[in-house]
């Protein structure tokens, strides 16, 4: 079988994989370049699949990253609906699920990861969906136009209740469950966690903490959620928003190192020689988690690090040291946050909850690290700037809503 041999060779065509393309040909990169991803569909925003796209409010059109004729145009080539199953590092070549080999003399790993599934029994039926990619939210969308009202929403961080409140917007029936004693338990503090909560169960979901699934009731097709407590709730379908698993193994297979996900230095390089790893999979340390080797799950994490590589293969390398910052739209609340809370151990409550419009800043040794804003564009902003100040700020000045926070840098 022939092969082809491409300068850069991309594997994943999400937010990472399409930037660093993007970014090679901004940089002056004039070599070949090839796209590989394993969805059917060019390159398309991932955020809004959980919330406009489920919601019916924007056409896959107008979520894509760019218009579909730009990667011609760019003479980037994209190879869709195939899988890298393996990569020979010692040939520079990486070997597609359908057999065919294709060389790189330079190979970007953006391969994000799976959803992670249900284990429990009960997993495998007909209406347990994820929300990672068009084809589960079509799925999703399916069993809503055949008249699912019902729905049990499993796991309570963004992806969840992204959905949750979706769901709610279209007049389904949603109970919540969350195994752990409160929402947001990884990325955000108490004060945040229990406003979520409480604006959850005012738009009418059945909020369940500290509650583990058990098994799913069904034959063919989901219909209940029985939980370790013995009580089973009816429902037409579950969604599952429990995280994801890295997509690495042929990486690791292949010898980089990696635990969680695959470690990447400063400037993105794997342990492999010539192959560079980013986005949701790549384990880095990280200067807003305290140095920490995190992961993040985040399209400015996605875009950064394929900007960092692309200038390192353009012959100007840069490390990585970008302000990690996320959003998450449910009914009228956007909340939108600066740094990484790692690690905290003072949260400051800037505002009222009950205004719906509050901010909570997080502090570590008396320096802001993380702000977290609640319909308050500004104090995330501003925030972010003392964030990369790494300000120290007295608790009580952050606490007064009558001084902008660009007045305490």
């Amino acid at each position: 079988m022939s092969m082809t041999r491409y300068d850069v060779v991309i594997v994943g065509t999400g937010h990472g994989g399409a930037q660093a393309a993007i970014a090679l040909r901004q940089n002056g990169f004039e070599g070949s370049i090839q796209m590989i991803g394993r969805d059917a569909n060019p390159p398309y925003e991932r955020p809004p699949l959980s919330k406009e796209y489920l919601a019916g409010e924007k056409p896959f059109e107008r979520i894509l990253i760019r218009p579909a004729q730009f990667w011609a145009d760019k003479d980037i080539g994209l190879t869709l609906g195939e899988t890298v199953s393996k990569i020979e590092p010692e040939l520079k070549e990486v070997v597609l699920g359908s057999g065919e080999r294709v060389g790189y003399g330079r190979l970007i790993w953006s391969a994000g990861g799976d959803a992670r599934r249900l284990s429990c029994p009960g997993s495998h039926l007909d209406g347990v969906h994820a929300v990672r990619d068009r084809r589960d939210v079509q799925n999703l969308k399916a069993d809503l136009d055949a008249g699912a009202r019902k729905f049990v929403v499993i796991g309570g961080g963004y992806i969840g209740l992204e959905a949750a409140a979706v769901l709610r917007k279209l007049e389904c029936e949603v109970t919540l469950v969350e195994a752990e004693d409160r929402l947001l338990s990884r990325v955000a503090g108490e004060d945040m966690s229990r406003f979520f909560a409480e604006e959850h169960r005012r738009q009418g979901v059945d909020v369940r903490l500290g509650c583990q699934v058990e098994r799913l009731e069904g034959e063919e097709r989901v219909t209940g959620v029985t939980l370790a407590d013995g009580e089973t709730i009816a429902c037409d379908a579950v969604v599952a928003g429990i995280g994801i698993v890295p997509s690495v193994g042929p990486l690791i297979a292949a010898g980089a190192a990696g635990a969680n996900g695959v470690d990447v230095s400063d400037t993105c390089h794997t342990s492999l020689e010539k192959v560079y790893a980013i986005g949701d999979c790549a384990a880095h340390a990280n200067p807003y988690a305290n140095g920490a080797v995190v992961r993040l799950e985040s399209v400015q994490n996605a875009n950064d690090m394929a900007t960092t590589v692309a200038k390192a293969i353009c012959g100007d390398p840069q490390p990585y040291d970008a302000m990690p910052w996320f959003w998450s739209n449910q009914y009228d609340l956007k909340l939108q946050t600066a740094g990484l809370s790692v690690d905290y151990d003072t949260t400051v409550l800037r505002g009222n909850p009950e205004e719906r419009s509050f901010s909570v800043i997080y502090l570590r040794d008396g320096v802001v690290i993380a702000v977290d804003a609640v319909n308050r564009t500004k104090d995330y902003a501003q925030g972010g700037k003392l964030v990369k100040a790494r300000a120290q700020v007295a608790p009580e000045l952050l606490m007064d809503t009558d001084v902008p926070l660009k007045e305490m840098l």
